[in-house]
């Protein structure tokens, strides 16, 4: 009976002070905020195989795997080299080309190669 009666009293008095407990309150910071310099990417250049060519597109093969096939689109600044591909017979399969462009973007900035003489 002592037993329960200790154990009815715990009982309230944890169910009592459950009344008192602490609203949530959002932290207030005193500290300055953070300021993360972003370092610009620089502009890559991809030494590539034509797989095929276009007044829209390019699509390419990375020298160093077979297997990773890339397609880019051209940049205002690169639509006068590739003009000037397309009016000497565009690039044909497997013209070996280098490509300037963002890393994580699909947009040719520019394009270095001869093109082959149309078959």
């Amino acid at each position: 009976m002592r037993k329960l009666k200790k154990v009815a009293i715990l009982a309230s008095l944890v169910l009592g002070c459950g009344g008192f407990a602490f609203s949530a309150q959002a932290q207030e910071s005193t500290a300055a905020p953070v300021s993360v310099k972003q370092i610009p990417v620089k502009p890559i250049w991809l030494k590539a195989e034509v797989v095929h060519f276009d007044s829209h597109s390019i699509v390419v093969r990375a020298a160093g795997s077979e297997r990773t096939v890339l397609t880019f689109t051209y940049a205002a600044s690169a639509q006068k080299q590739v003009e000037k591909a397309v009016n000497k017979g565009g690039y044909q399969r497997g013209d070996k080309v280098k490509i300037r462009y963002q890393p994580g973007q699909t947009v040719a900035l520019a394009i270095h190669g001869k093109p082959s003489k149309a078959s």
